[in-house]
């Protein structure tokens, strides 16, 4: 493994970190609790220090599996975690998708002190606003509230974590030139590079740095999807029009070319794509089980993309890989 400063917040973190959502969400399939446990620690004896959960995964059980987990070594751990969504005072309802928000100054500070007891720690290494809408990025009071949190200890850097259900780009290029957050979380992989490249450029001249999620395309780049692969009932995928899965294995098998029999699978290609990129800090693959656990974990000392793969695939994503469709801007 490999380690990286995230931008100029004084934390260091392993280029591949663990997202416990795929753990603790339920959009993944079902992991039991020892079993969850049992992979995050496996990350960590490969050499992961980075861990990624929010206090929303699994109302509040995302933070006490990483508690669990991590118990005797948490000071050789990084802890990133979210707040914004208000879980506490509003249950999900059927069909519902998404708790409301709360930005509010005093909402976040009680947020963060719970998030710590469920953590069992006394800080917060990477604190992120969960999906944040513009207006809270706009708030002069929030990031006093945050500046404050960071002087008495209780965070040691803060940023966001952006997606795409709010329609984030107006956000992200705010956060990178007004803003000015120093880490930023964001959907960013071979396949979906749009608003993630905006981001990066507006970011040259400034210490920020990234956290890619999703860096395999919800699993598509990990190569092992077939035309008859099913997904189970509870697993968010089940949900996804047909249409993703077939039009995505046609780019993926134009992306084939980047194995390296016995040196460098597509996930580890996938993997080292984003990492080419300096501003790039970590990536937070999904994992599931520990095969994919290790093939993951092992990516920083796969073979890094030649200049003529890397070239390869930007003319592959320019034209839509060949699929009828706007070609990319």
């Amino acid at each position: 493994m490999r380690y990286r400063d995230l931008g100029g917040t004084g934390v260091r973190v392993s280029e591949v970190g663990f997202g416990v959502w795929t753990l603790s969400a339920g959009w993944w399939g079902d992991h039991g609790h020892d079993e969850a446990v049992r992979l995050l620690r496996l990350a960590y004896d490969l050499g992961i220090t980075f861990f990624d959960t929010a206090d929303v995964y699994g109302d509040g059980y995302g933070e006490t599996l990483l508690r669990d987990a991590m118990d005797g070594v948490r000071s050789h751990c990084v802890y990133a975690t979210k707040v914004g969504y208000d879980w506490y005072n509003h249950k999900r309802e059927s069909g519902q998708r998404e708790h409301p928000q709360d930005f509010s100054p005093g909402f976040v500070r009680f947020a963060i002190e719970e998030s710590l007891k469920r953590l069992g720690t006394g800080y917060i290494d990477w604190l992120q606003l969960h999906n944040p809408r513009l207006d809270a990025l706009q708030s002069d009071d929030l990031a006093a509230e945050l500046e404050r949190l960071r002087e008495e200890g209780m965070v040691r850097a803060w940023g966001v974590a952006l997606g795409p259900a709010i329609g984030w780009r107006d956000e992200g290029l705010y956060a990178v030139r007004t803003r000015r957050i120093p880490a930023m979380q964001i959907i960013h992989n071979l396949l979906e590079q749009e608003p993630g490249r905006e981001f990066i450029e507006a970011s040259r001249d400034t210490e920020a740095a990234f956290v890619a999620r999703v860096p395999h395309s919800s699993g598509l780049l990990e190569g092992h999807y077939t035309a008859e692969t099913a997904f189970p009932a509870g697993d968010h995928r089940n949900h996804r029009p047909r249409q993703w899965l077939l039009d995505g294995l046609q780019k993926v098998e134009r992306l084939r070319f980047l194995e390296v029999p016995g040196r460098r699978t597509l996930g580890q290609a996938a993997i080292q794509w984003l990492l080419a990129e300096p501003l790039m800090a970590s990536v937070l693959p999904n994992i599931y089980d520990e095969a994919q656990l290790r093939e993951f974990a092992g990516a920083p000392e796969s073979p890094p993309l030649t200049a003529d793969e890397t070239a390869r695939v930007d003319d592959l994503y320019a034209a839509n890989f060949g699929l009828p469709g706007p070609a990319a801007r």
